[in-house]
């Protein structure tokens, strides 16, 4: 019998990497705890913008539909926020580690010309723009899109954390972790991987199989920290 593991990711990701876990062997099981609503970007928050930060591939869905130049320069946090930039049709596309303080980092070393804009939902907006304008960058935040927690783990989810054999619940941050802990999900029979540290600490002191952390904060590396918890929960 497969392991079923249950992808609390926002859609269309949550889709993507339960396909990466199917293809590993896996029964990937489709819950996620937030949801995206768009409320579009605001007058003027383009105008002599040169540079758009990304911290995650839903910050680049939000604006896809703008009139967005391609001659912008999308920053992005990581492989998977990269790639759906470059599949938006920006040209110049640069990629970060995996976590927005490494972004800001790169960015900061970089010093780019001209006005940036960080584009992410509300919860996101202060800590990145800070760091910039501390360093001397023109920097500025938009939300076009907001998150709203789910109010349950799908069916298919809760039967599998009913049962008696191991399950992996897959975080890939800390709001999802947030509305997991806020519904009290029973996670007694859960392997609890996350995507980073602060990705798990909503649910740290949850009773469970275990806790695994990934080593950078991308994709490859929490398929990485499941296989390691797969391995000790099957030996």
């Amino acid at each position: 019998m497969r392991l079923p593991v249950i992808v609390t990711r926002t859609l269309p990701g949550a889709r993507d990497t339960a396909d990466g876990l199917e293809r590993l062997g896996y029964a990937a099981i489709l819950s996620p705890m937030l949801t995206i609503a768009e409320t579009g970007l605001a007058p003027g928050d383009l105008m002599s913008v040169r540079h758009l930060i990304f911290t995650s591939a839903n910050g680049v869905r939000a604006v896809a539909g703008a009139e967005i130049s391609p001659d912008l320069t999308a920053w992005c946090v990581g492989p998977s926020t990269a790639d759906a930039a470059r599949a938006a049709g920006f040209a110049t596309v640069v990629e970060g580690d995996g976590n927005a303080e490494d972004l800001a980092r790169l960015i900061l070393a970089s010093h780019p010309d001209g006005p940036l804009l960080h584009i992410a939902n509300e919860a996101a907006a202060g800590e990145l723009v800070a760091a910039l304008k501390s360093g001397g960058l023109e920097a500025r935040f938009s939300a076009p899109y907001r998150t709203e927690a789910a109010t349950s783990l799908s069916p298919e989810a809760l039967d599998a954390l009913a049962g008696s054999g191991p399950v992996i619940l897959l975080l890939h941050s800390a709001k999802a972790a947030s509305a997991v802990a806020a519904i009290r999900a029973k996670l007694e029979t859960a392997a609890l991987v996350a995507i980073s540290e602060a990705a798990l600490a909503p649910l740290q002191r949850q009773p469970c199989r275990g806790q695994w952390i990934a080593a950078r904060p991308n994709e490859d590396s929490l398929m990485d920290a499941l296989q390691r918890a797969a391995a000790a929960l099957c030996p």
